[in-house]
């Protein structure tokens, strides 16, 4: 059932009323009235948990939060101020819309996105201004999508073709299209179509020895690649993968500014998710791992724990996205044979026993060794020989609440023994079947691949048949 909701209005009359009538400090009054809300099965995301603040001595003067107070300063001038006029306020409103969802949610309610889009416009001229209101457009928009619209579309492709040589200023226009096109099919294939593909590969080869640009404009040719808009049947996502590839080589790029990074895992770990989202294509996997980008991976790989002794959280985020990008492109069976030859099924082994605590480590290793072994009995053998079998069993007893990990490690296990009977003995010796049947019985989606696992290893499993064609005609 839906969450009801309240308007910010109605919650901060609740604040009020707690300090007015019950004389509670302003804290007290604070959490009581979330408390309240929450009780009656309020939805709160949307509101700003604060109590509002008075802008001057005078106490008869209106209560309000300071977004709204920053917003307000520059509603004012907007028709006569320039930026560099209003640069303390427009800080000012970036940094509360950054504190929190509430923060944007409100000031968008209360027509942020005009007057910020105007600052914009009027300062496109001059580098530090349109940075300013840029970065305050940026704060706005991440998780607010919809406020986009034609106007903000053109400004931020003018922006882009504008100010391309700067590398501040296009990182920051990049920014705010990655923002606006998250779970947004629409502006994707409006800025598709205005030319923004083009701009941001171009953005990446220009300014390629500029870290934070490589990363927002990788990740935003990534979203290009979304299918995340529940609104709409059908996305462009496929086709816009292709144009990527094919009309903009975006492989090539991808690959060879990995180059200019080679520490900065942060860049590496986009650079491989972007790879992994347009090998959509068997031709696509085969050009990856022909123009370097399979050697660049099993590099990256080896080095992320040869080069550190201490595993903080880039280090895992980097090994979670090579093996997603290893699991994209040994879609091609001709890439398998490669990662295998490369040593690909013992780094990957390596790295899950690294990160055995990790479940999407877990889970994308198992994904790995499932897909090498799809088909290919001497990849199984490789697979079996380095202990992978028995590293998906060891991730199934360390991730038993992780369905995508059981799920993964179930299909693992079914493509060894698939055509691989001989290993079925030594799998169940490890534990297998009493863990692949715990995973049906506990994750209901977990059922078909679980069962067909159990039954491929020789195990007895109940295969409930759910039609028949009998019994009646489909005809009245």
């Amino acid at each position: 059932m839906a969450k009801r909701r309240i308007t910010q209005e109605t919650f901060d009359d609740a604040v009020r009323e707690n300090m007015e009538e019950f004389e509670m400090n302003p804290e007290d009054a604070l959490r009581d009235a979330v408390e309240q809300f929450e009780s009656q099965g309020v939805d709160l995301t949307c509101i700003v948990k604060a109590v509002p603040a008075v802008s001057s001595d005078d106490k008869q003067e209106e209560q309000t939060h300071e977004v709204l107070k920053a917003l307000d300063s520059l509603r004012i001038g907007k028709d006569s101020a320039a930026v560099a006029d209003v640069t303390a306020d427009m800080k000012c409103f970036t940094e509360q819309c950054s504190v929190g969802f509430a923060q944007r949610y409100l000031a968008a309610q209360k027509d942020a996105y005009p007057t910020i889009l105007s600052y914009c416009k009027k300062s496109v001229e001059e580098q530090d201004s349109v940075l300013t209101a840029l970065s305050a457009l940026a704060a706005l928009t991440d998780g607010q999508p919809d406020l986009l619209d034609a106007e903000g579309q053109q400004f931020l492709l003018d922006v882009l073709k504008k100010h391309q040589a700067d590398s501040s200023v296009t990182c920051v226009a990049i920014c705010v299209v990655r923002h606006c096109c998250l779970k947004h099919e629409q502006n994707r294939q409006d800025l598709v179509k205005g030319g923004l593909l083009p701009l941001l590969t171009r953005a990446i080869t220009q300014h390629s020895g500029c870290a934070e640009l490589i990363k927002q404009a990788s990740s935003a040719l990534r979203v290009m690649t979304f299918d995340d808009d529940v609104r709409v049947t059908f996305g462009n996502a496929h086709e816009h993968a292709k144009m990527i590839v094919l009309e903009h080589n975006g492989l090539k790029i991808l690959i060879d500014s990995a180059t200019a990074h080679p520490n900065n895992t942060s860049v590496l770990s986009e650079l491989c998710a972007t790879l992994a989202r347009l090998a959509v294509r068997n031709e696509f996997c085969q050009d990856i791992c022909d123009l370097g980008g399979l050697k660049l991976i099993m590099t990256l790989l080896a080095d992320s724990y040869e080069s550190a002794v201490v595993y903080n959280n880039n280090n895992k985020e980097l090994v979670r996205q090579v093996l997603s990008a290893i699991r994209a492109i040994a879609g091609n069976d001709d890439v398998k044979d490669a990662v295998v030859s490369a040593g690909g099924v013992e780094l990957i082994v390596i790295a899950m026993n690294r990160h055995m605590t990790n479940p999407t480590v877990c889970e994308q290793g198992c994904a790995c060794l499932s897909v090498l072994a799809l088909r290919k009995p001497n990849n199984c053998k490789a697979i079996m020989e380095n202990g992978g079998a028995f590293a998906a069993v060891q991730a199934m007893k360390a991730h038993s609440d992780a369905i995508n990990v059981q799920k993964q490690a179930c299909m693992l296990l079914r493509n060894l023994v698939a055509r691989m009977h001989n290993y079925s003995q030594p799998i169940l010796e490890m534990g297998a079947e009493v863990l692949i049947a715990q995973a049906v019985q506990t994750h209901q989606d977990c059922g078909d691949v679980g069962k067909a696992a159990l039954r491929d290893l020789g195990c007895q499993v109940e295969l409930r048949e759910l039609w028949t064609g009998k019994h009646g005609s489909l005809a009245n």
